[in-house]
């Protein structure tokens, strides 16, 4: 292919991705009146947070009370599901019996919200009326159905019968036995109370969540997907390995901003993947990369896909604070991922993209440059102003206005309705997952459950952290599959957290912790979906992409259990312990990184022989013991050494191995 023929390919590669955006990508196609109805309701849906928010009094004069706005904000965009995901796979359009679930949901919530007020002031959660309590039931079994056609029917399963808990919790033996409700009384706590499908969760997507998607989708509609894949091929596109580096960057970008791995996955790596088969990476490795990335971007400050903004609720600590922790976990992953497919290329004589096929920086921010004051002011009104409510809304009003005034830029009325589809459709499906996700906590919350399960968690783990931490990061994985980040956060952090917490871990690093362990599942099979959106793009099968991806993602697993062990990675302690602890995961993490792909830089190749591997070994076993200090010695002081010295024993071992197989004193 020539220069000119690949750079035209990528061109329309990126172009194809942008004539139907990722959000728009799952769920079937909308036609005529649908796409009128989700234009209504992201416009609905933005002015009751809006007008909540801001206190404008839009309607009737008043800030809704909060659970008339939650039972309001839910019925403008609940009933999207079932006009956005059929109820059997490869139906076309929408039937008539899918607009009446919607109507029904509608109405349903509709009459919610007008109880709101009276269902408060009578204590309904727990002596409701007849006819609430029927209509609660028909409200669970629709909230259900919407998780089944836009999650599937492992987690559907899971969340119903957990919901159901409460009515035989004093049937289960300790230490799961809990007060029971009556199956009626169950539905009405689940459906009216503050602690169940409209508790944390929702309450936590209304005030903070809303602005971020809407940030996210106008982000992708105006071209920031192209501007930041374009900013890392003018950066990185010719060095070894370019094409890799570029999907790293540019997945690390988008993320952070769109909170949405498969969004990114597909928005990013319709342009990468192509370019790293070209340049010579395995298919399956090229879908590796971007689907490590694209889940790892979630965790990278400043935005973290708004997931930090509801960690600094949950703490009570301020954004900036948050932020500044997640910096050296998030580079360290990165630094390691950069160094795994730098060996990779090393050892496979891969070379950087062409000249003619990278953009040049100057004209990339000619074109693009609107981004910077839209950034500047997203983070000023963040981290100054502390107003992390407002300032995705704030920057989103400023990205469409320098948008709409540049003329070649500017979005017509067609591609505007789009945008509002996409908001409605991103918004509609946390919204559906986030009231299931409630009704696990609301089962916890009525049973008494939630009180106890630290405590019994704690005792189960024999008191040993280690041991709860490992049994935390195997709950983490579970229930991150299918979930988005942000739904299983907010869940991990009410059920998981305090138990870890109550271990005598620092908060702020359980926290992260579990919002790693999290995000995992994307990358690991059997669910992995990060890999099933890179396998179309690569060509080749997602359980292939998984195995890769686990190996390469091997950071991501790790990275968690040196900050949580050594809260100091997260500028926890005096400055002299952060700064060294910082110091020696730099050099730990990569090293071990590098032994992993079997390429030292400045060495060489790791031989693949009884030496090499011994010696690889060594070299891992050295990088983790300086990123985790705790593990061995009994100092802080005495642990450093011992992982020094045994990192550099492994480099002085692996340089001599090196020597011997190349003279042939040792056969390769």
């Amino acid at each position: 292919m020539s220069e000119a023929a690949a750079r035209e390919q990528a061109t329309q590669l990126h172009a194809g991705a942008q004539a139907r955006m990722p959000d728009e990508l799952a769920g079937r196609a909308l036609t005529g009146a649908a796409r009128a109805v989700f234009v209504v309701a992201a416009l609905v849906a933005v002015t009751l947070a809006l007008n909540q928010l801001l206190n404008l009094h839009l309607f009737v004069g008043v800030v809704f009370i909060e659970n008339r706005y939650l039972f309001l904000l839910a019925t403008s965009l609940f009933p999207l599901i079932f006009l956005a995901f059929p109820a059997h796979a490869g139906a076309r359009g929408i039937p008539l019996y899918d607009w009446l679930i919607a109507a029904l949901a509608c109405g349903l919530l509709c009459w919610f919200a007008l109880q709101a007020e009276r269902s408060l002031s009578e204590g309904w959660e727990y002596n409701a009326p007849q006819v609430a309590k029927l209509l609660a039931f028909v409200l669970w079994l629709l909230i259900l159905e919407a998780l089944r056609r836009s999650s599937g029917w492992a987690m559907t399963l899971i969340i119903g019968a957990i919901s159901l808990y409460p009515v035989v919790a004093e049937l289960i033996p300790n230490p799961l036995k809990g007060s029971s409700q009556t199956l009626a009384d169950t539905f009405a706590f689940h459906l009216i109370s503050s602690e169940s499908a409209f508790g944390i969760p929702m309450r936590a997507f209304a005030e903070i969540v809303v602005g971020f998607i809407v940030f996210g989708v106008a982000l992708n509609h105006t071209g920031g997907g192209r501007f930041f894949n374009d900013v890392a091929f003018a950066l990185v596109g010719r060095v070894r390995g370019g094409a890799a580096q570029v999907g790293i960057i540019s997945s690390a970008l988008q993320g952070s901003i769109s909170g949405s791995v498969i969004s990114n996955v597909i928005s990013s790596g319709v342009v990468t993947i192509p370019a790293m088969k070209r340049t010579g990476f395995r298919a399956d490795y090229a879908g590796a990369v971007e689907s490590v990335a694209s889940t790892g971007a979630v965790l990278m400050p400043p935005v973290m896909g708004s997931t930090a903004f509801v960690m600094a609720s949950f703490l009570g600590r301020s954004y900036g604070e948050i932020a500044l922790a997640a910096t050296v976990p998030a580079l360290l992953f990165y630094v390691a991922l950069v160094v795994q497919i730098d060996g990779y290329a090393a050892r496979l004589g891969l070379t950087g993209l062409r000249a003619s096929e990278v953009p040049r920086l100057g004209a990339v921010m000619r074109e693009g440059w609107f981004y910077l004051p839209v950034f500047g002011l997203l983070i000023f009104l963040l981290v100054v102003l502390q107003n992390e409510a407002m300032a995705p809304f704030y920057a989103s009003a400023l990205l469409l206005a320098i948008n709409q005034a540049l003329p070649g830029h500017r979005l017509g009325w067609r591609r505007l309705a789009e945008l509002a589809i996409g908001v409605a459709r991103a918004l509609a499906d946390l919204t559906a997952i986030l009231l299931a996700v409630g009704l696990i906590i609301g089962a916890m919350s009525v049973t008494g459950l939630a009180g106890t399960l630290a405590n019994d968690l704690v005792y189960a783990a024999g008191g040993a952290p280690l041991v709860l931490l490992v049994m935390g990061a195997l709950t983490s994985f579970v229930f991150g599959m299918g979930m988005t980040v942000t739904a299983c956060y907010i869940f991990l952090a009410i059920v998981l957290a305090p138990p870890l917490v109550k271990a005598g871990l620092d908060p702020l690093a359980v926290h992260l912790f579990i919002m790693y362990w999290g995000m995992v599942s994307f990358i690991t099979p059997p669910v992995a979906l990060a890999t099933f959106a890179a396998a179309p793009l690569a060509g080749t099968s997602a359980m292939r992409i998984g195995l890769q991806s686990v190996r390469m993602g091997a950071p991501l697993y790790v990275v968690p259990f040196c900050f949580v062990l050594n809260p100091a990675l997260l500028f926890r302690g005096d400055a002299a312990t952060v700064i060294v602890s910082i110091a020696a995961a730099f050099v730990g993490i990569p090293a071990a990184a590098a032994a992993l792909q079997g390429y030292v830089p400045g060495i060489g190749r790791i031989p693949a022989h009884a030496g090499g591997h011994a010696v690889r070994a060594l070299v891992i076993a050295g990088g983790l013991m300086l990123a985790i200090p705790t593990l061995v010695g009994s100092t802080f002081a005495a642990s450093l050494a011992a992982g020094a010295t045994t990192l550099a024993l492994g480099i002085a071992l692996l340089i001599a191995v090196i020597g011997k197989t190349r003279t042939g004193r040792i056969s390769a």
